[in-house]
């Protein structure tokens, strides 16, 4: 199946010298591609379920620190695919990757493990499903981006709103129709009370439970429980919700209106509320800006208080001359300015049989009944992430890039990024000079590019 019929049913730089000499750059086919997991949690489940629901591959292992996470995954695949022989199951991922060589690997790790991840299976020969953000750090990213292009590896990162059918669909409507007229401005927020709030005490690990694996190259801190979803809230693991949730929304504008990277980034915000009383030490108010040539894209967020527009929590706006766009990862609208765009939606609504300038997310529940007993599956998104899955599966047999190709991927993380240094910088304007790789004019922003690694791990950008 064709990713169109689906959808209609439904930069130089110097790294290590071990990444020049990884195998063959040769693509192979899709078809019963060997497929492996690294990283079992919720996310990891839910695409390597989403892949099995669109393309004919073998399951040939998985990999967690915690052993319960394999457990239910073993458990949910015996469900989905009672015949089949059941995959591997690995701790160590290098150790995966040795003995099992797949041929496309699913990504699906806590942020600071992406890169490392990452760059290991495409030594390793695979092709990659890689969950957004491609990295922790800018030149962790670079490096990512340099690999896959080095190894001509085909890398699709979980940005899945570029493959969204109703996000599609309006954009077919409203922006490449022209509805939209020129776009002046771009608001992008999150309202959602996503941080988390407890302060807990320092616990035993868990014998099913390999902390120290875990953690890799991140810094050691005592361990307070599991961390599985609660890991967001810490900025040894991630980049908070600006490099959670933002990242989501900006590359979804990029996308829209074909930005590259931004010429300035800017960002203020911090800890409004209950700073020190809680494990968290992330931004609970953040304010970023993108700035383009005539554009800027203004991101927001808060973890307290109401959402500024209830109906849209988590979402993207675009004001152009002749209305808004709204959206989100469940619906969207268009609203047409009084006297500028009114005319026009009146014949496009003629054109569409009076239907409404506005549309919904596409659920397949009858295509896909299995969705409905699947644990925390956001049917919502479902469509979305076959798509993209499909679109990967594609571009793997065309030899050509995916929709969500890595350097998208790496431009939105890294921007999201840049947004966090600003803000540790007391608000200073970063440009990102991204074949240098350095900020401009700012030795001390510079710095900041990259993460110091734990003993024992070593930083796979060498400038």
């Amino acid at each position: 199946m064709k990713r169109r019929d689906f959808l209609r049913t439904s930069a130089a730089l110097s790294i290590a010298p071990s990444l020049l000499s990884a195998t063959s750059t040769a693509t192979l086919s899709a078809k019963n591609k060997r497929v492996a997991l690294l990283g079992c949690g919720w996310y990891g489940k839910n695409d390597l379920l989403r892949l099995l629901q669109v393309a004919d591959v073998k399951v040939v292992g998985l990999c967690d620190v915690d052993d319960q996470m394999l457990t239910e995954t073993l458990a949910l695949l015996k469900e989905r695919q009672p015949t089949a022989k059941p995959p591997a199951v690995y701790r160590d991922y290098q150790k995966l990757l040795t003995k099992e060589r797949p041929d496309l690997v699913l990504i699906a790790s806590p942020d600071h493990q992406h890169a490392l991840m990452a760059i290991a299976a495409m030594q390793a020969g695979a092709d990659l499903y890689l969950q957004k953000p491609v990295s922790l750090d800018v030149l962790e990213g670079e490096a990512v981006l340099a690999t896959a292009r080095q190894l001509g590896r085909t890398v699709q990162i979980g940005t899945q709103r570029r493959s969204t059918p109703h996000l599609l669909e309006m954009k077919k409507q409203v922006l490449d129709s022209g509805l939209i007229g020129k776009i002046g401005h771009v608001e992008m927020c999150c309202y959602y009370h996503m941080r988390f709030g407890g302060n807990p005490s320092v616990k035993e690990v868990p014998d099913h439970f390999d902390y120290e694996a875990w953690t890799g190259p991140a810094p050691l801190i005592p361990y307070t429980g599991l961390p599985h979803r609660r890991w967001r809230a810490r900025q040894e693991y991630g980049n908070g919700i600006v490099g959670d949730m933002c990242v989501h929304m900006f590359d979804t504008a990029r996308w829209l209106l074909g930005l590259g990277w931004p010429e300035r980034i800017h960002s203020v915000g911090g800890i409004r509320y209950g700073e020190g009383e809680t494990w968290a030490n992330i931004t609970d108010t953040q304010l970023a800006t993108f700035s383009y040539p005539g554009l800027d894209c203004v991101w927001q967020h808060r973890t307290w208080g109401p959402s500024v527009d209830p109906d849209y929590p988590w979402a993207l706006f675009l004001y152009g001359e002749n209305g808004t766009l709204k959206m989100d990862t469940k619906k969207w609208s268009y609203t047409p300015n009084k006297g500028r765009g009114a005319d026009k939606v009146a014949v496009l609504n003629g054109e569409l049989k009076n239907q409404p300038l506005a549309g919904e997310a596409l659920y397949e529940r009858k295509k896909f009944p299995e969705d409905l007993e699947e644990k925390d599956i956001e049917l919502h998104v479902a469509s979305a992430t076959r798509a993209h899955l499909l679109d990967l599966v594609e571009a793997i047999d065309e030899n050509r890039r995916p929709v969500a190709d890595v350097e998208e991927g790496h431009i939105s993380t890294a921007s999201c990024i840049l947004a966090n240094i600003s803000r540790d910088l007391g608000g200073r304007v970063l440009s990102y000079d991204s074949e240098q790789h350095l900020v401009i004019g700012d030795e001390e922003a510079t710095k900041l590019l990259k993460r110091d690694y734990r003993d024992g791990y070593q930083h796979p950008y060498i400038g």
